[in-house]
């Protein structure tokens, strides 16, 4: 079997970061992209791995990820949207330009990238596109109301566009990660709390930041890695794969 390659959004640090060695460790090339490229993260041979910068934000920089990408390895078999930005808060208190962002990245830039790849999985009549989304769209939580809306916007288009592909022998799958406290998208999100929670709201935001602290369940990065490599290498047509024991069991309940 020829080597194949992957390509990953947000690989600097935790569900991407996880993902990219989980599969550079199975003999798989990886694109590895981020905003800041730093290949010092990874533990792999140079020519298994190719760190690029990629910004799902600007389209220039996912036409030159995706060209230097097929360069040096010829194809991309599978793309993961993973990168991603966290929003805790109240609505009413989040600026819409807070709200847009969110969406910028979250949203139309999974749309992005996976529109500038889709002619190469069509032309080739082959591929798997990943999308990361969240527990979230699974049960509603209070004060992630932008954040769930940018990430049910991806459940959606999603679940339609493997519909759509499906003529052309190109698997499109959704990874449903629950609560990961400790990874560098929680501390991202938490830096937003104070302008986001005015006092009016602490009474909502309290009991939830106090599970957030002493969650009952959560997801681990190796938990995550683990589920998209069985989206990825399973030849099956199931759409949506929880990862993590939280996420497991709220997909269950639903």
């Amino acid at each position: 079997m020829p080597q194949k390659t992957i390509l990953i959004t947000g690989a600097s640090s935790g569900f991407g970061k996880a993902t990219a060695q989980f599969f550079l460790d199975r003999g798989w090339n990886v694109v590895a992209t981020m905003r800041k490229p730093d290949p010092a993260i990874f533990a792999a041979s140079s020519g298994q791995l190719q760190v690029l910068p990629l910004d799902v934000t600007n389209a220039d920089s996912i036409r030159a990820a995706l060209d230097e990408a097929i360069k040096t390895f010829g194809t991309i078999d599978v793309l993961v949207n993973n990168a991603g930005i966290g929003l805790f808060g109240a609505f009413e208190a989040t600026p819409m330009s807070t709200t847009r962002e969110v969406f910028e990245t979250n949203t139309f830039g999974v749309m992005a990238v996976t529109q500038a790849v889709v002619p190469l999985f069509r032309e080739r009549n082959a591929g798997t596109i990943v999308n990361v989304t969240s527990s979230v769209t699974l049960a509603p939580i209070p004060m992630l109301a932008v954040y769930t809306g940018s990430k049910s916007a991806i459940e959606g288009f999603t679940g339609s566009l493997a519909l759509e592909l499906s003529a052309f022998n190109i698997k499109v799958k959704l990874v449903e990660p629950g609560y990961a406290p400790g990874t560098s998208f929680t501390s991202n999100t938490a830096t937003r709390l104070q302008e986001l929670i005015p006092e009016t709201y602490q009474s909502v935001a309290a009991p939830l930041l106090e599970a957030f602290a002493e969650p009952a369940a959560f997801t681990t990065e190796a938990d995550v890695a683990e589920v998209i490599w069985q989206a990825v290498t399973e030849n099956t047509d199931q759409l949506r794969y929880p990862a993590g024991a939280d996420a497991v069991a709220l997909s269950q309940a639903r």
